[in-house]
């Protein structure tokens, strides 16, 4: 088989995630997707219900779920135990000298599909994608990131590296199996750098996110007198990475396909005055004791103000978020946030 690094990149490759096992992956996937169903057949069946009672919707009526995943989360008891995190691998103590090295872990496993043509989640795909960078870079990964985080400005990102002596480094929290909060367990992330293994602060994140939206924004707008810099990435490779590709899913909201390390919603509205999505990417994170998400909103920009130049990129809001407690959805909040922020910004 061949696998490209399109395919690592949007986790279509066939590598494992942390389960070893096809038989259980395949088992949990049917398992959300018949929630899923049962889910939207109990809300368009109640959806018509009041539209055949002529019930206008207001705010005083319960919404809907509208990400099952999350309204699973939302609606669990405190301390409930995610079963992704009882897989022995994110508990890792093994060093690693380099990434290159790592890939042992599961360089002999069997692929769970053939290249492209299923989607699974794969924080390995991400080890052997950083790999990539390592062996093409010739240099180690971690100092080839380093370097481009301090060109993006962000000061405080850095590796979470356990012997390291870290400013500012916040405690990470898990609930064990009496539903206590305790203090998270020792792991060592170099097996997993590129899929986990930053630490960072919201306004690094903030400024990571602010530089791919001006990034994205920048040949939409006029560039009088060559004033506006280039972004740090071209326009049309994030619009790339924005993207859907074909065979993915987004397990943090159902409105969205995956497309290059980014899940992103378009912009969609079937008919006058029903539920509109709005265009944006996001991403959430996991790892023992901790959870976040950066989530992208860009502005829909008004062609008379791009033309005259009375606004510059970027247009639009960043979200992010960052806890540390483990297995916290973050997406929906982070959504919610930025539409009271664009809605704010429309109302002036």
């Amino acid at each position: 088989v061949t696998i490209t690094t399109r395919l690592l990149v949007s986790h279509l490759s066939g590598i494992r995630h942390y389960e070893k096992d096809i038989t259980k992956v395949k088992d949990e996937k049917e398992k959300v997707n018949r929630a899923f169903k049962l889910t939207k057949l109990y809300q368009d069946k109640e959806q018509k219900e009041k539209e055949g009672k002529g019930i206008e919707r207001t705010d005083s009526v319960k919404p809907r779920k509208e990400h099952e995943g999350e309204a699973k989360s939302q609606n669990s008891k405190p301390g409930r135990r995610d079963k992704e995190f009882e897989q022995e691998e994110y508990y890792l103590k093994e060093k690693f000298e380099s990434v290159i090295d790592s890939l042992k872990i599961f360089k002999n496993d069997p692929l769970f599909f053939k290249p492209g043509s299923e989607f699974l989640y794969s924080t390995y795909g991400f080890t052997l994608l950083s790999a990539v960078v390592e062996r093409v870079s010739g240099q180690k990964f971690t100092d080839y990131m380093l370097k481009m985080f301090r060109d993006l400005d962000m000061l405080s990102t850095v590796l979470d590296d356990n012997e390291a002596m870290i400013y500012n480094r916040a405690r990470c929290y898990v609930y064990n199996k009496n539903g206590r909060l305790v203090n998270a367990p020792y792991v060592d992330n170099s097996y997993k750098w590129a899929g986990g293994g930053f630490l960072s602060s919201v306004g690094d994140l903030l400024k990571f996110g602010s530089a791919l939206l001006y990034s994205y924004q920048a040949g939409q707008f006029k560039n009088p007198n060559g004033k506006l810099l280039p972004g740090y990435l071209k326009p049309d490779t994030v619009a790339m990475m924005w993207t859907p590709v074909a065979k993915t899913e987004v397990s943090w909201d159902r409105d969205g396909k995956y497309a290059m390390a980014w899940a992103v919603v378009e912009k969609k509205q079937q008919c006058g005055y029903c539920r509109q999505q709005r265009h944006y990417a996001s991403h959430t994170g996991g790892a023992v004791g901790a959870s976040s998400v950066l989530l992208i909103l860009p502005e829909e920009l008004d062609s008379e103000a791009i033309d005259t130049g009375l606004v510059a990129p970027p247009r639009g809001v960043v979200v992010t978020i960052i806890c540390n407690m483990q297995s916290v959805s973050l997406n929906s909040t982070a959504l919610k946030i930025a539409r009271e922020f664009d809605k704010e910004k429309l109302a002036q």
